[in-house]
């Protein structure tokens, strides 16, 4: 982990969650820097969504704590959640608004003045290719545009980190590409962090890091080449399916 707090959009620090006699994530500690592309690369099971969960306060960790942009999440959760953006996995847009009215919608909730609002919808509707689209329902789209915009408006309040989990599930391989490309030229132009979950190995190449998790536990946390040599592998796939492959740390 980076010694400057000041460069971190995210820190987790000793993690663990139960679900009942079930461990979901036990001690798990990462970190994001600003305007760093980390995957957190797991199969179905292994946390990620539980980790999700947490880092939106939808449920509280059993211990450890979570500081976004410094903000510590437990003791000043309004300031820590405010520099988020989410594309969760299950879509979340409202299907009867408008493509702008949804933007406009989320807005609101962060409290931003209308006139500001307006200019930033104005803006990201065109960045993501979406201004002709402005006046449909968002039923109205397709599922790659309906993930366009679900992006836009993460990014609507000027978030510090963007959490994608499993946003392209559903996508087909040209939606999921395009998906990749917007969210790299997001990082880029706007400085924002990204932490992305996922299964597909072929979505973790260009990251900066991978951090791999398996059975709540973090595995390895290395840039992409550091894991295909660490494990002695020639490709992502044969490295993940190598470190997964095992029993638990637990059964261990």
């Amino acid at each position: 982990m980076p010694d400057d707090p000041s460069q971190l959009a995210l820190l987790v620090d000793g993690l663990s969650k139960n679900y009942g006699s079930r461990r979901a994530l036990e001690n798990v500690s990462l970190s994001v820097r600003r305007g760093e592309f980390v995957a957190l690369l797991g199969p179905n099971g292994a946390g990620k969504s539980t980790l999700f969960q947490l880092l939106s306060g939808l449920f509280g960790a059993d211990a450890g704590r979570i500081v976004v942009a410094g903000h510590d999440l437990k003791t000043n959760p309004t300031m820590a959640l405010a520099r988020f953006g989410i594309v969760f996995q299950q879509p979340t847009l409202d299907l009867e608004l408008s493509v702008e009215a949804n933007l406009r919608f989320h807005a609101g909730l962060h409290g931003m003045p209308p006139r500001l609002a307006c200019q930033r919808a104005t803006d990201l509707l065109e960045q993501f290719g979406l201004s002709a689209r402005a006046k449909d329902p968002a039923r109205a789209l397709s599922g790659g545009t309906r993930r366009r915009l679900e992006l836009a408006r993460a990014l609507m309040h000027e978030p510090t980190i963007l959490l994608m989990d499993e946003a392209t599930v559903g996508l087909d391989p040209a939606g999921r590409l395009d998906l990749l490309r917007i969210v790299s030229e997001m990082r880029t132009k706007r400085g924002v962090a990204v932490l992305w979950a996922t299964h597909l190995c072929e979505e973790v190449a260009e990251a900066d890091r991978v951090i791999v998790l398996h059975h709540g536990h973090v595995l390895k946390d290395c840039t992409p080449d550091a894991l295909i040599q660490d494990t002695v592998k020639s490709t992502i796939v044969e490295a993940f399916v190598t470190l997964t492959a095992g029993p638990s740390p637990e059964a261990a």
